[in-house]
């Protein structure tokens, strides 16, 4: 393919709520940048990422998509509004995007609601709604140990990677944070898993910072943000448990 006739995709994401430029602690976004971070590595496609301030949307942005909240994929003339129509797009009409939507019914089922299930944690802060968190954690490790591969299906990523590690991020962030959780160091094969995505400018290009995470969820709480933590320097939580043995 020539370097001209390689398609310009745009992904619009949102903007950190403490900022208004840097990138935000939108899961969507991060899933999406990261599909179409490794697509562009491929050189399938080359990659626009814009960001948007949602409390004070440009003028230009307003006129477009009046108040439709990113992800927004935009290729040429066509703009990509709803999150299961992107993850379609990329997968059908991205060149190389069928290749990261592989099925695998196992892997889908062990990362299922994952989410849904730290949300419930970060609401309730109880002993039960912690160990069933900790129950799925220790289901995604055992899937891990039992493949013996780098990441979920194998040893190149795929959307299930680009879905699940955005949101271990978020536990490990927010999860100290709000609920002082820490996933075990037990858990070896899940430590190794994120140590191999930390190595990753798919996703080291694509996460928010650690304040930026914690004031997504201040702000779901309806709890300000003080003055001093729109000062801090942003820090980017990436160590591992020296526990863990990983194959460098």
């Amino acid at each position: 393919m020539e370097e001209q006739d390689i398609p310009e995709i745009e992904l619009i994401i949102k903007a950190s709520t403490i900022d208004g430029r840097r990138k935000g602690a939108c899961l969507f976004c991060q899933e999406y940048f990261m599909d179409l971070y490794l697509l562009a590595e491929l050189k399938t496609i080359s990659l626009k990422v814009t960001t948007v301030d949602m409390l004070k949307p440009p003028p230009d942005f307003r006129s477009k998509y009046d108040s439709t909240p990113p992800p927004i994929l935009v290729d040429g003339d066509l703009a990509i509004l709803e999150n299961e129509k992107i993850e379609r797009y990329i997968m059908k009409n991205i060149p190389g995007g069928h290749n990261l939507f592989i099925s695998d019914k196992e892997t889908a089922t062990v990362i299922e609601n994952l989410y849904s299930k730290f949300k419930l944690m970060f609401a309730r802060k109880d002993e039960i709604s912690k160990r069933s968190l900790m129950s799925q954690l220790r289901n995604i490790n055992e899937h891990l140990e039992k493949r013996g591969t780098r990441f979920l299906t194998g040893d190149t990523m795929c959307c299930f990677d680009c879905e699940l590690m955005p949101r271990l991020q978020h536990i490990r962030v927010a999860g100290r944070y709000f609920c002082e959780f820490e996933i075990p160091e037990e858990f070896n094969a899940l430590w190794r898993y994120m140590y191999n995505m930390y190595l990753l400018d798919a996703f080291t290009q694509s996460c928010p910072f650690d304040q930026d995470i914690i004031n997504h969820y201040k702000l779901q709480q309806g709890t300000k943000m003080k003055k001093h933590e729109e000062l801090e320097t942003p820090t980017f939580t990436t160590s591992i448990p020296s526990s863990i043995k990983v194959n460098k």
